[in-house]
């Protein structure tokens, strides 16, 4: 085993419908899904000791990563029943709707050649769209990937200093009744709801674009098609996909 440096492409939930509920509590959903140019890259060693190390280095500004054996690269080594060294240099922000903590676990499971991706799903929702990448309809709890046609689209993100936890936009979702979202996506009633502060995010964005800002996922970005630079904006392309479909 040699040093093997990885590339994690960030996710955009284009739309996100929220299709129900299963019995064991997992929400159902039917989205569209692209893969950006936004990255984290991971350093993949031969493990120095039995049990393999992870190391995180965040200065994205997003929520804290604590690594760990719940962290979703941990996981994708047990899952894979693969042992190493993992260094992940963060530049996708945690909490911000992008599937950082995915796109890493997805990194993972192609260096270790897996590539089933219902049993990608059963680690994280959105890593079996990161394991397959470029654009796709996903539903199911995200264990079924349909490949689309790609599109070489670009996109303007604005992600908020405060973050939004998806575990609880799913709770307050839930508490709310359902709400369905009238712009793409079924979980921005439930974010607004629970981080008040994204909508004076969602109104500079509107304010410099002209366009009516979406909600990426279950939050904190807010995007919109087309390049408009400044102000802490930045611009994103979509990419192919990482493995063949």
């Amino acid at each position: 085993m040699t040093t093997e440096v990885l590339i994690a492409p960030a996710k955009l939930t284009l739309s996100l419908r929220m299709v129900g509920i299963r019995d064991d509590g997992r929400h159902l959903v039917n989205a569209e899904m692209v893969a950006l140019d936004l990255a984290d890259e991971l350093e993949v060693s031969p493990p120095a000791g039995a049990d393999g190390r992870l190391t995180i280095e965040d200065r994205t500004g997003g929520l804290p990563v604590p690594g760990g054996p719940d962290d979703l690269v941990t996981r994708a080594l047990h899952l894979a029943a693969r042992t190493a060294d993992v260094l992940v240099r963060k530049a996708i922000p945690a909490g911000a709707g992008l599937g950082g903590g995915s796109a890493d676990a997805a990194a993972v499971l192609r260096w270790a050649g897996f590539t089933d991706v219902v049993a990608a799903a059963g680690i994280g929702a959105d890593v079996s769209f990161c394991l397959v990448g470029g654009r796709a309809r996903v539903s199911g709890i995200g264990e079924v990937v349909e490949p689309l046609p790609f599109r070489d689209q670009v996109f303007t993100l604005l992600t908020p200093t405060v973050g939004c936890p998806t575990p609880a936009v799913y709770r307050r979702w839930d508490e709310m009744g359902g709400p369905v979202g009238y712009h793409g996506n079924d979980l921005e009633p439930a974010a607004v709801d629970l981080v008040p502060e994204l909508i004076q995010w969602r109104d500079a964005l509107w304010d410099a674009t002209g366009q009516r800002p979406r909600l990426a996922g279950s939050g904190s970005t807010w995007f919109v098609e087309g390049e408009y630079p400044g102000d802490g904006r930045r611009i994103v392309r979509t990419v192919p996909p990482t493995v063949p479909v």
